[in-house]
């Protein structure tokens, strides 16, 4: 089994940061993926960053240029750096990684952070 801990939400004012951070835990063999997903109260849950094994990464349209993802798959780390945050970004943010324990990769999620920006 592959445990993922959350760390870094909070409460911040509009155009301010925050820098969320998730630790792969367990009998991982091999890490293909890592990222964020966000779920607003009453909407479904939405990608907003992913990072690849080879670095390479993707974005939700409504955070590029405002959010940065980085990570270590050989360690099983990821954070994103939040900057110029808006009200909009206010949502549960779930940590995930596709991960192999054995021959076959499968996909895990944190337990969220909740992140709120409000003045």
């Amino acid at each position: 089994q592959v445990q993922l801990v959350e760390s870094g939400g909070g409460l911040v004012q509009p155009g301010g940061s925050l820098r969320l951070s998730c630790a792969a835990s367990g009998s991982i063999f091999s890490i293909y993926s890592m990222g964020w997903y966000r779920r607003a109260p009453g909407k479904q849950r939405d990608l907003v960053a992913t990072i690849t094994s080879d670095g390479n990464t993707n974005y939700a349209d409504s955070v590029k240029g405002r959010f940065t993802i980085s990570g270590d798959n050989v360690k099983g780390t990821v954070s994103l750096q939040m900057n110029s945050l808006k009200p909009e970004d206010t949502a549960v943010y779930y940590c995930n990684t596709l991960a192999a324990v054995t021959g076959e990769y499968v996909e895990y999620w944190g337990q969220g952070t909740q992140v709120t920006v409000s003045s």
